[in-house]
């Protein structure tokens, strides 16, 4: 299973993010800027003896992630109604699954940016 400092060098890689720490000692990643952005993945809050990870998805792969072993609906944010999903004990995702769902979960919140400021980070931009 990928480590805490993995996960966050992995998530620091990804155009215009940022950590902070908040809700009891998360480390909460976010796309865009201090002024404005959105959260796309939280490291924090596993069984003990995993790490807790936790980011959006679409529809479709919400339906397939949600009973997964070692998959859950992200406490909190699922029973909201969305589509979150909190990789948090073995098996869960490998690695690199777990890396293209988070890298997914980055470009889905991205949108939710406004269109100027993602073309200021040049986010979602056509080649």
């Amino acid at each position: 299973m990928m480590t805490r400092d993995a996960f966050n060098a992995f998530c620091q890689s990804l155009p215009a993010s940022f950590h902070v720490v908040q809700w009891g000692g998360a480390t909460v990643w976010k796309v865009g800027t201090a002024e404005q952005s959105k959260v796309f993945a939280i490291a924090g809050w596993g069984d003990g003896e995993h790490p807790g990870y936790t980011f959006k998805v679409s529809p479709v792969a919400y339906e397939m992630l949600r009973e997964e072993p070692g998959l859950r609906p992200a406490p909190y944010l699922a029973s909201r109604g969305m589509k979150w999903i909190q990789h948090y004990a073995a098996p869960g995702l490998s690695d690199a699954d777990l890396q293209a769902y988070v890298a997914e979960s980055h470009r889905l919140v991205s949108r939710g940016l406004t269109r100027k400021l993602q073309r200021q980070l040049g986010l979602n931009q056509p080649d």
